[in-house]
């Protein structure tokens, strides 16, 4: 961490030259790439570090082929030799997202919505002229074979979890039919893949757009269908429907005559489709696979979108074995199957996560229960037996990633999760007061400490549960030095 943000420093002193008032890390999100806020007199700019090179040069070619266009996207200011590293402009803290949880269904909303729908039909169409799809970092093309592959993916990682009985090869056979009609849309541009509200940056009343280097060449309907249809946003029927004509509007503006909105939309109810099986997936991957629970908890959102989905098509989009699964996994039974009993505001229970070291002795469990879990890290490898991590903690992101990617440590916190689950379902039912849960390694500086992290974030998201975290060591440690 500490060399990241040197060479934050430096590339900023040789480019910008402000004197530079503070650094701070900005919360990690899904993606790999971590990012800064670097504050500056009275500016402020974001740095984002990544170590996929290819990932970093996508996003500043289609930023600067973008922007020379006048797209709302954020200026690439510098970026380092090594292309690891690039400062941009600060558009704030604020997403179309945070604005819809503040505000609701309010016509600023929906005007921010048309605003962002207006944008990117002009991004789409017009900066798709003399864009270079080679800058591409997966395929170039969002074609048959794309399609096939996000299908597939919600088979493998939501479907098959769920053991129903279905024809395979029927079904096979209806993914091909529908990827087939798809992959002959009329009309392909650029397309963000993953254009929805929390890319979507608000500053001084207008949109900027964010995340867009896994862009490709592909129907201009996917993209309005991201948006339209994202679960966490529940937009109304009526809404769908007015954006929808809205952005055909746009669309039609910027090709500069009519399109066959009848096909258009056809074709849009076939990607919202690709869309949500394609977030199913990526929940179940995320979700059931890797058990973290922001996933999980997403999983009855995305089946209940399905299920409206379903119900209100514009015309029959599926059939076959293909509409008889969707039918089956959007039943109550299934969506109840993955909604957690939940703590409120009445719940007693107060989990209590410890991290300790063995060379010091176990916690003490005030509650007079006897302690609870205990959990031995100490057979995971030890980040404090290399250098560059032994004055880090638990806490620091190399370290994170060092458990995270050189350890066993994600399989382990699963079974944990496993185990603590049980107790905890049961013990909001029976409204129960304390749990605790003690996580052990050698010093209770590196293990110990990410893996009570780790389960209190798991808990607080899937259960919305009380959760009090100690670092017995490292709260010492912060008491003696100030």
């Amino acid at each position: 961490m500490r060399e990241i943000i040197e060479d934050i420093k430096r590339l900023f002193e040789s480019s910008i030259g402000l004197p530079l008032t503070s650094i701070e890390k900005i919360p990690q999100s899904g993606s790999d790439r971590s990012y800064f806020r670097i504050h500056a007199e009275e500016r402020s700019f974001i740095a984002t570090r990544g170590e996929n090179i290819r990932e970093n040069l996508s996003f500043i070619y289609f930023t600067r082929h973008f922007r020379s266009l006048g797209c709302p996207l954020p200026e690439v200011i510098c970026v380092n030799e090594a292309n690891t590293l690039y400062i941009q402009q600060d558009l704030g803290n604020i997403s179309l997202l945070n604005k819809f949880e503040q505000l609701g269904h309010t016509e600023e909303v929906y005007r921010l919505y048309q605003q962002s729908l207006r944008q990117l039909a002009f991004l789409q169409i017009n900066g798709d002229q003399g864009l270079d799809y080679s800058q591409c970092i997966t395929s170039k093309e969002f074609g048959k074979q794309a399609i096939m592959s996000d299908l597939l993916y919600f088979k493998y990682y939501f479907l098959d979890t769920l053991q129903l009985p279905y024809d395979k090869e029927v079904l096979l056979e209806n993914f091909e039919t529908l990827a087939g009609y798809l992959a002959r849309a009329d009309h392909k541009y650029f397309m963000f893949r993953d254009f929805q509200s929390r890319n979507i940056m608000i500053n001084d009343g207008r949109v900027y757009f964010i995340d867009y280097q896994g862009g490709m060449k592909g129907a201009l309907q996917y993209d309005a269908a991201s948006l339209l249809w994202q679960a966490k946003a529940e937009l109304p029927e009526q809404w769908k429907t007015s954006l929808l004509t809205y952005y055909m509007d746009c669309v039609e503006e910027r090709l500069g005559g009519p399109i066959d909105r009848s096909r258009f939309t056809s074709q849009y109810d076939g990607y919202v489709l690709i869309r949500l099986v394609q977030v199913l997936g990526a929940y179940g991957f995320r979700g059931l696979f890797e058990k973290k629970a922001h996933f999980l908890t997403s999983i009855p959102l995305a089946l209940n979108n399905l299920k409206s989905f379903l119900n209100n098509q514009h015309d029959k989009t599926v059939s076959g074995e293909l509409e008889r699964i969707l039918n089956l996994i959007t039943e109550e039974n299934i969506i109840s199957r993955f909604t957690p009993i939940q703590a409120t505001a009445q719940t007693p229970l107060k989990v209590k996560i410890k991290s300790f070291s063995f060379k010091k002795g176990m916690p003490y469990d005030e509650s007079g229960n006897g302690g609870g879990y205990v959990f031995d890290c100490r057979g995971i490898l030890n980040p404090g037996r290399f250098e560059s991590y032994k004055a880090l903690t638990g806490r620091d992101k190399p370290v994170q990633d060092f458990l995270e990617q050189q350890t066993k440590m994600p399989g382990f916190l699963n079974s944990v999760y496993a185990l603590v689950d049980i107790s905890v379902e049961d013990y909001i039912k029976r409204n129960f007061e304390s749990l605790q849960v003690s996580f052990g390694c050698t010093g209770g500086q590196h293990r110990s400490v990410y893996a009570a992290d780790c389960l209190a974030r798991y808990l607080r998201n899937k259960f919305k549960v009380q959760v009090e975290v100690a670092h017995i060591e490292q709260d010492a440690k912060q008491w003696i030095n100030t």
